[in-house]
């Protein structure tokens, strides 16, 4: 173990060695606020990420104040410069799908790290290639092996981009890039054939696999990021009652659109009872203003009813790389020549989309299905007592319009997850069912509510008074649901946080206003 020259907190070697992968950008940030440092020093993973998401924010926010269309050019200088997802759709961090089971149906799957350590959280595999289906179960203890698990084939790519991105913990990024469902348990059905190809029957078989085996696992939510057979139009698929028979077990199905930009769906995407998503490109940015819709495609489900509902991001989304690969052992040999300042490593950095030795950034509607997969689990973590259809009308309700874009192409807009939780906590039988959304403005004053459990104690400071300690303290007003109440400052725009037992600072969940607070992180803006 070695102290971090920065903050002076214990770290191993290798972790402080990992200031060496950053960007010129994030480096001169360190040397400027930290004049004696030398990146041969090193620094730990903590003073690393503070500055890299406050070199990022301060970036995109003074590019959105001065309307630049193309925020986040990448070059080589801005590998690693991706922010990560759940920062970017507004999530509560502190809702991770614990306890909620999750399963995606996929070509093929690995056992990453960032799904099996530090407690392994998948369930079960199963592969539904061929019947009969075999599967496996796993403990919370035991690595999980199955067939071919450690082939490094491309099938076990995209099952092991679509599961971390939902699900993965970060554990090779120190939990910097994590999906939203970080604690949730999944399950994992593989659907490709073993002659490469992937068919409705398959997917049939694992989604009639999942209603049988599904439930006694915890299973609340599918998503499935694959495409089945083209069918006549007008005529249903066999796939449609197999989902109609999973959501009617209260397990919400969500699907993945496609990528050709085309009025044409196929199953499972044009399943009616679906939750189908399509991608949107939000510019690898915090902010909504500058978003517009990935080339994702859409058309109409048997009913008539248009598709997709929702949006989510499809571009700048990070995922691990799959171990063993030549595109791994390439990236691990980038990033340990970056140093030498050869520009010709920056641009095969960026060339390849590397934003760590161990990651990389991905596109596609199969991450944005598994995105708004990992924003229901919160959900339901938040609330287990909602239903598919409580589900699916939350999230329409918490998505925003894109700017510009036809209605049939996006449904009811991009979805976002931190107002999704908000009104999870609020529905029926939520821990905050009657209450308004925070902040509440009446003419006698500003109210501030929170839910948390999990806390004793809750202070509100911000910008009216500047910031001045200790701030306004919140009251209990019944169990989990904090109450602070602030006088009517003057006409103007205000900043402000929550403070949790002294030593965490949250901005409010429940306000999708936001803008940087100089340190990396957000605070939420109050207007009046």
């Amino acid at each position: 173990m070695k102290h971090c020259p920065l903050c002076g907190r214990s770290w191993s070697r290798s972790a402080l060695a990992e200031a060496s992968w950053l960007t010129p950008h994030v480096l001169d940030r360190l040397a400027r606020t930290h004049p004696d440092w030398r990146r041969e020093d090193g620094a730990c993973p903590t003073c690393v990420q503070e500055a890299l998401l406050q070199t990022l924010l301060e970036r995109g926010d003074a590019a959105l104040h001065e309307s630049i269309q193309h925020v986040w050019p990448l070059n080589g200088e801005d590998a690693f410069g991706i922010l990560p997802t759940p920062l970017r759709m507004h999530a509560d961090r502190r809702y991770t799908g614990k306890g909620v089971t999750l399963a995606l149906v996929d070509s093929g799957f690995h056992p990453h790290p960032d799904l099996t350590l530090p407690r392994n959280r998948i369930r079960a595999w199963a592969d539904a290639s061929q019947e009969p289906v075999r599967f496996g179960l796993f403990g919370a203890g035991e690595l999980p092996r199955w067939p071919a698990w450690d082939d490094a084939a491309p099938s076990k790519w995209h099952g092991l981009m679509t599961s971390a991105v939902a699900a993965g913990n970060g554990r090779l990024s120190h939990a910097l890039y994590r999906g939203l469902a970080s604690e949730a348990d999944l399950i994992l059905v593989q659907v490709r054939g073993p002659a490469g190809r992937i068919s409705s029957p398959s997917i049939e078989r694992a989604l009639r696999w999942l209603r049988l085996n599904g439930p006694p696992l915890g299973l609340r939510v599918v998503s499935i990021s694959v495409a089945g057979d083209p069918i006549p139009p007008g005529q249903p698929s066999p796939m449609d009652d197999e989902i109609a028979a999973l959501i009617a077990q209260g397990i919400t199905v969500i699907a993945a659109s496609g990528n050709d930009g085309q009025r044409r769906l196929v199953p499972p995407a044009s399943a009616p009872a679906a939750l189908t998503v399509g991608g949107l490109d939000d510019k690898n940015t915090f902010d909504h203003h500058e978003m517009q819709l990935w080339h994702s495609n859409y058309g109409l489900a048997d009913t008539g009813a248009s598709k997709p509902e929702l949006v989510a991001p499809s571009i700048w989304v990070v995922a691990p790389l799959l171990p063993g690969t030549a595109k791994a052992a390439d990236a691990a040999g980038l990033f340990a020549r970056r140093g030498d300042g050869n520009p010709e490593v920056e641009a095969r950095i960026a060339a390849r989309k590397f934003v760590t030795p161990h990651y990389h950034h991905v596109d596609g509607t199969s991450v944005a299905a598994p995105l708004v997969a990992s924003v229901v689990a919160c959900m339901l973590q938040a609330n287990p007592a909602l239903r598919p259809a409580q589900i699916r009308r939350l999230l329409i309700s918490a998505s925003r319009q894109v700017p510009g874009a036809p209605r049939e192409r996006q449904g009811a807009g991009a979805v976002d997850a931190g107002q999704a939780l908000a009104l999870a906590i609020r529905e029926r039988q939520g821990p905050l069912a009657g209450y308004e959304m925070s902040p509440v403005i009446t003419p006698s004053g500003v109210t501030f509510l929170l839910h948390d459990h999990d806390v004793r104690q809750v202070r509100v400071l911000g910008s009216w008074d500047g910031w001045r300690a200790p701030g306004l303290a919140a009251q209990l007003v019944e169990p989990g649901v904090w109450r602070a109440d602030l006088r009517p400052p003057r006409p103007g725009s205000y900043q402000y946080r929550f403070l949790l037992d002294g030593t965490h600072w949250l901005d409010d969940p429940y306000n999708p206003h936001k803008t940087p607070d100089g340190s990396g992180r957000l605070n939420s803006v109050l207007t009046i």
